[in-house]
């Protein structure tokens, strides 16, 4: 993808992106207030050169969101039409820089496929986008790109099938992948977990063949930054574990590692833009799997930190694994702390597809909220009222690993607060249901949807950059 000179003409295949406004420019060329629509996709064939439109609706009603959805069928579109080169216009509705990066996104992501292990794969015929933009504008370009990648990298990670991906190979991967970096990658595994008394971790992978393991990933560009902790659940496959789920399908459990694919994209992105910043990720990874040596219900978890849990049900194992990494948050002095995870069906009821659940301090969850907006990976403001802890109650722990009660996502919320350290800013993202897309809409096609790796990589961009104006 590459931006046109001052003076490029358009593509033979051209794309324009028409509101109820703007459509009456091309009315020459046999466009109706009809093509205006949002998210109708017309195709008009002239003599060698195709218009592609995509209607984007009434303009004061257009956020960057629908952007980035017209982009994403306008690009599939002209693949459908096989052409190799494609030009793309600005609608000029918004600041010309974010404009770009909604457009790249959309474009980018939308043309997106994980299709390595079909043996016959479908040919995508766009080979290059023109952006009709001046050249002056490769920043934004740059930026874009790298958020593209990161969130392809996200959605790579998260789709892989489950015997591809094992916890080990996880590590493997994110050791490799940022080999040459300035991050700094660390793996614990076996008796380390074990001197390091990550016994969540340790607890709900003892069932399967593949140990689990703890990967660590510091980013300090600017150590003189406060350190922001992001937090990745990165459950492999669940099965449920002897608390065994239903389902006659359950393979997107695979996805179960959402949250560490959010965390390894954001930090992809953030690595790629070289930005000053200060950050670790801290991703639990393991599968939760039944076997005769699994975690069995009731059993009993020690913490570093002195918390005893019972294990109510072993299939509310993500806040198990999660509690381990916040300790760690903790221990490496951690002033803000973001986890996400793909933690319970109850978020992903209330709020569908297209929000993930945000809890945790008014401030940091405004910013979230904030940087959610601006990405793309929206949040929703959830409740966190003391009142719930009463459900966590267990007559023989401090505390049980599930309520008694409703509200599961609130209080799945509830128990991770007891990992956090009082004078630690920290929010709790619930990302169970944007995780995947059911079927291809805009430019989330079907699969998984790398959510959250945008939303972080720009929660600590704008973080950094807060800090400097400080």
């Amino acid at each position: 993808m590459h931006l046109s000179g001052h003076n490029a003409q358009p593509s033979s295949c051209h794309i324009e992106l028409i509101h109820t406004n703007s459509y009456p420019s091309f009315s020459s060329r046999g466009v109706a207030k009809r093509h205006s629509v949002r998210h109708s996709v017309s195709v008009f064939h002239e003599q060698n050169a195709t218009l592609i439109t995509v209607g984007l609706g009434d303009p004061s009603s257009v956020d960057e969101e629908v952007l980035r959805d017209a982009a994403g069928l306008a690009i599939r579109a002209a693949s459908k039409e096989e052409w190799e080169d494609v030009s793309l216009s600005l609608t000029h509705l918004f600041d010309t820089h974010r404009e770009i990066h909604c457009l790249v996104e959309g474009v980018s992501l939308g043309a997106y496929r994980f299709d390595r292990y079909q043996s016959k794969k479908e040919t995508h015929h766009v080979k290059t986008v023109t952006l009709m933009a001046g050249e002056q504008h490769v920043a934004a370009l740059t930026r874009a790109l790298a958020f593209v990648r990161g969130t392809m990298l996200a959605r790579d990670l998260v789709n892989e099938p489950p015997n591809r991906l094992r916890p080990d190979t996880l590590a493997e991967f994110v050791t490799q992948h940022f080999k040459g970096s300035k991050a700094e990658v660390t793996v614990l595994a076996g008796q380390q977990l074990i001197d390091e008394q990550m016994n969540g971790l340790l607890a709900v992978g003892k069932g399967s063949e593949y140990p689990p393991r703890f990967i660590q990933v510091a980013y300090a560009t600017d150590p003189a930054l406060p350190l922001i902790a992001l937090v990745g659940k990165g459950v492999t496959f669940d099965t449920g574990g002897i608390s065994l789920k239903g389902g006659r399908d359950i393979s997107n459990m695979r996805m179960d590692m959402g949250g560490a694919g959010a965390v390894i994209g954001a930090l992809d992105i953030l690595i790629q833009l070289g930005l000053p910043c200060n950050v670790v990720g801290l991703i639990a990874a393991t599968e939760n799997i039944p076997d005769a040596g699994s975690m069995l219900p009731g059993e009993l978890i020690q913490y570093r930190n002195g918390i005893s849990v019972q294990v109510a049900n072993t299939d509310a194992e993500g806040r198990l694994i999660l509690a381990d990494a916040l300790i760690r948050a903790q221990e490496l002095q951690a002033r803000e702390v973001i986890d996400i995870a793909t933690l319970t069906g109850s978020a992903a009821a209330a709020l569908g597809p297209r929000y993930a659940a945000v809890f945790g301090g008014e401030e940091i969850v405004e910013r979230v909220r904030e940087a959610g907006l601006r990405s793309g990976d929206y949040v929703w403001q959830m409740p966190l009222p003391e009142s719930y802890r009463e459900q966590l109650k267990s007559v023989y722990a401090d505390l049980s690993n599930i309520g008694k009660g409703q509200g599961g996502a609130i209080v799945a919320a509830l128990f991770l607060k007891h990992f956090v350290a009082d004078d630690q800013q920290w929010a709790h993202i619930d990302m169970a249901g944007p995780m995947e897309a059911e079927k291809t809409e805009g430019y989330r096609p079907q699969g998984a949807t790398g959510y959250g790796a945008r939303l972080l990589a720009e929660y600590v961009m704008q973080r950094a950059e807060q800090a400097k104006n400080v």
